[in-house]
């Protein structure tokens, strides 16, 4: 027994002429053809609304394109130079035994001297 195929249907969407058949190598889907006054204007694998055949009747304006843009925002230009060198390095922090008297609390004086 083999699984039956799918016929060919013609049938109207509002003012267009829809033509349903089978694709190839395929049992059960359909290849919708719309047309519109005997001119072909798409196919689509799905059935077709009166929207779906509008848009392919009228599809809306399309904006140019945008070139790609190759400079990435937060990266060095190429040949740029590096940000620390050409300055001094940065300052290192005094040690301990470096800081004036009087800058050690009255609180850790004591401890430092044991």
């Amino acid at each position: 027994m083999s699984i039956p195929k799918a016929e060919r249907m013609q049938f109207k969407v509002g003012k267009y002429d829809v033509i349903a058949q089978p694709m190839h190598g395929s049992a059960h889907m359909l290849r919708y053809t719309v047309r519109l006054h005997g001119k072909r204007l798409g196919a689509l694998a799905s059935m077709p609304t009166e929207s779906d055949c509008k848009f392919m009747e009228s599809p809306p304006p399309v904006p140019p394109l945008k070139p790609f843009v190759y400079y990435r925002p937060g990266r060095p230009k190429k040949g740029a130079t590096p940000a620390n060198t050409g300055g001094e390095a940065a300052p290192v922090p005094a040690a301990r035994d470096d800081l004036p008297s009087d800058a050690i609390p009255d609180a850790l004086r004591g401890r430092l001297d044991d």
